[in-house]
């Protein structure tokens, strides 16, 4: 039986970039859309990477949580996430 892991760790961005530099599972968000409607799109190696989460954010600017099943999602190189303009988002990984 495979053990579970509980070692969760939150980082921060408002910003387009790559928060997690590291092997990671995203296991979770919190979204603050900036008034700007658009996707957010999480990819695996940067920029140009695979892109293993997108989901569109309205122009609300209500916060409100990701919740991804399971062990999350299994991210191989690092985490790089692309926001619409002032958005926030809070991940959680490990």
């Amino acid at each position: 039986m495979a053990s579970m892991q509980y070692d969760v760790k939150a980082i921060h961005t408002e910003t387009t970039g790559t928060p997690i530099s590291t092997r990671n599972r995203v296991k979770g968000m919190l979204v603050t859309p900036g008034g700007t409607a658009g996707d957010i799109i999480f990819r695996d190696g940067g920029a140009s990477g695979t892109t293993l989460i997108q989901f569109n954010i309205s122009t609300s600017v209500v916060a409100f949580p990701v919740v991804i099943p399971g062990e999350g999602v299994l991210f191989e190189t690092n985490v790089h996430v692309t926001l619409p303009a002032s958005a926030k988002v809070t991940v959680f990984y490990g």
